[in-house]
C-alpha cells in the first residue's frame, strides 16, 4: 500500500484553500426522516415508523460541492433544478452548505421536477427509500445553458478543476461532454464519476473514478478480485485513452491505474462502517481537491481514501474537515 504521511498531506490540504473546483452534474436533494420502529403494521408486514425529526442535504453533484468546501477549497456547481419548493432548499443549502455566494449556475427546467431521494431511516438503518425524479436528457435549449455555463466557469481564471459527477438523471449528455470536456483538459484535471449511458463520451479525461460494480460490468467482466478490477481498469484506461483510472472498492479500498504503470492498490481506511450514502461524492472531491493542490494521483488516492474511511463513519449524506483527514493519519 502506498505511503503518505501527515506533514505532506497537511501541505496538499494547506495547498487547495485558494483552489477552485467546477462541479458540473446531477444536483439532487438528499432528504432524510429518522425514527424508530416498535411495531409492524396491521395492514401489511412492513415496519411502522414514528417520525421523530427530518433533515435535508445537498446530495449528488451539489454534494460533491459540499465536499469540497468542507474541505477547504472553494467551487461552483452547474446542474438543474425544476420551478418548485425543493429548488429554493437546493439554492439554500448552497448558499448555507456548499460555500456559493450566487446559484447563477442552477438551471430552472419547468418540465422536470427537482430530483428529491427521500430515505427513511429507523434504528439507524434505512427502511426504504423513495426518489422523485425526471431520467429523461434535458433537451436542446437547457443543453446550451449547461454548455455555456460550463465554459464560462471553465474559462475562470481562478479554476483548477473539473468534476462531472454524472448520477444518470439527465443532465450529463454526449453532446454536452464532447464541447466542455476538450476545454478543460487543456487547462486543468479533469476527473469523471461515469454512469454507462453515457460512458464512451468520457473522453478525454484526466480520472475516471468507477465503482467496482460499473467497472466490471463495462468490461463484461464477473469476478471481483484484485486481478480482474487490474485488468477491467486497464480495458478502460484503452477504451477511453483517459490518463488513469481509480476503481472504488468499498471495504476492500481502491485501485489506481496511471498510465502504463503497475496497478497501485490503497486499503481501505475505514474502522467502522454505518452508511456509504454519498461516499462516492467524497471520493472524488477529495481527489480534485487534492491533484489542483500539486498531488500526484498516487498522493490524491490515499488522502481520498483517508477521507471516503471517515464519511462511511458517518449516517446519512455527510462531509469531511481537513482536521478529520489529517487525524486519520495517526
Amino acid at each position: 500500500m502506498p505511503e503518505l504521511s501527515r506533514t505532506r498531506a497537511e501541505e496538499i490540504l494547506k495547498r487547495a484553500r485558494d483552489r477552485r473546483v467546477v462541479v458540473l452534474g446531477d444536483v439532487m436533494l438528499d432528504e432524510f426522516i429518522w425514527g424508530d420502529v416498535t411495531r409492524i403494521s396491521p395492514e401489511a408486514p412492513v415496519p411502522v415508523v414514528n417520525i421523530k425529526r427530518e433533515s435535508i442535504h445537498l446530495g449528488g453533484a451539489a454534494n460533491v460541492l459540499a465536499n469540497i468546501t468542507a474541505i477547504g477549497a472553494s467551487g461552483n456547481v452547474i446542474g438543474v433544478v425544476g420551478r418548485d419548493a425543493a429548488a429554493e432548499k437546493v439554492r439554500e443549502s448552497l448558499r448555507k452548505d456548499g460555500g456559493v455566494q450566487t446559484d447563477d449556475m442552477l438551471i430552472a427546467d419547468d418540465k422536470r421536477p427537482t430530483t428529491i431521494k427521500t430515505r427513511i431511516i429507523a434504528h439507524n438503518q434505512m427502511v426504504v427509500r423513495a426518489d422523485r425524479e425526471h431520467r429523461g436528457a434535458v433537451n436542446g435549449n437547457v443543453e446550451s445553458q449547461i454548455i455555456e455555463a460550463a465554459k464560462r466557469a471553465i474559462a475562470d481564471a481562478d479554476a483548477h478543476a473539473l468534476i462531472v459527477s454524472d448520477y444518470d438523471k439527465g443532465v450529463i449528455t454526449p453532446r454536452i461532454l464532447s464541447e466542455v470536456l476538450p476545454l478543460a483538459y487543456d487547462k486543468m484535471p479533469v476527473l469523471i464519476d461515469p454512469k454507462m449511458r453515457n460512458f464512451d463520451s468520457y473522453r478525454p479525461a484526466t480520472l475516471l473514478t468507477p465503482n467496482h460494480y460499473e467497472a466490471l460490468r463495462v468490461t463484461n467482466l464477473e469476478e471481483d478480485s484484485d486481478e480482474t478490477l487490474s485488468s477491467a481498469a486497464r480495458s478502460i484506461r484503452k477504451r477511453l485513452g483517459c490518463d488513469a483510472v481509480l476503481i472504488t472498492r468499498g471495504e476492500h479500498g481502491m485501485i489506481l491505474l496511471e498510465g502504463e504503470n503497475d496497478s497501485v492498490f490503497v486499503k481501505t481506511a475505514a474502522r467502522e462502517v454505518f452508511d456509504v450514502t454519498g461516499a462516492g461524492d467524497t471520493v472524488i472531491a477529495t481527489l480534485a481537491v487534492a491533484l489542483a493542490g500539486g498531488a500526484s494521483m498516487t498522493e490524491a488516492a490515499v488522502l481520498a481514501n483517508h477521507a471516503a474511511g471517515i464519511v462511511v463513519g458517518k449516517l446519512g449524506t455527510a462531509t469531511v474537515s481537513p482536521e478529520e483527514i489529517l487525524g486519520s493519519f495517526q
